[in-house]
C-alpha cells in the first residue's frame, strides 16, 4: 500500500510559477462574493428589451446580467437570455462571458422572475410542499 504524497504549498519554483500556472486560482469560489459591479441591469441593455419583450421595464430593472469578460462561478446556476429554450445551466470553472452573452445569475434574481425566465407561469411558493 502506498502512502499519500505530502502536499507542498510551492508546486513550482517561484521564478517559473506564472509561466507554469498562469491562472492558478481561476474558477475557484473562495473569498468574498462576486461584487455588484460584475452585473448590470437588463433595463440598461438594448438587447434585453428585444430578447424579453414580455417583461416590463420594472422587471428589466430588477434583472441583473453578468458583464462581458467576467468569469462565471463554478456550480452556480445561470440562464442565457440568447438561448432561453435551453433552460438553466450550471457553470464550470472555465466559463467566461463573451461580449454578446446575456447571462443572468440565479443568485441575483427573484424566484418569480427566475421562473418567468424559465417559461414557467403561475408558479408560487407554498408552505406545504410535497
Amino acid at each position: 500500500m502506498t502512502r499519500p504524497q505530502a502536499e507542498t504549498p510551492d508546486k513550482h519554483p517561484t521564478a517559473y510559477e506564472s509561466d507554469l500556472n498562469p491562472n492558478a486560482m481561476a474558477g475557484q469560489n473562495i473569498g468574498a462574493a462576486s461584487p455588484a459591479d460584475d452585473t448590470i441591469a437588463a433595463y440598461d441593455l438594448k438587447e434585453t428589451h428585444v430578447a424579453l419583450p414580455e417583461f416590463t421595464s420594472e422587471d428589466l430593472k430588477a434583472l441583473r446580467v453578468i458583464r462581458p469578460g467576467r468569469r462565471l462561478e463554478r456550480n452556480a446556476t445561470y440562464i442565457d437570455l440568447n438561448e432561453r429554450e435551453r433552460g438553466e445551466f450550471t457553470a464550470t470553472s472555465d466559463m467566461v462571458t463573451r461580449p454578446d452573452d446575456l447571462i443572468v445569475p440565479k443568485k441575483h434574481t427573484d424566484y418569480e422572475l427566475w421562473n418567468r425566465l424559465r417559461g414557467l407561469r403561475e408558479v408560487r411558493r407554498t408552505g406545504t410542499e410535497g
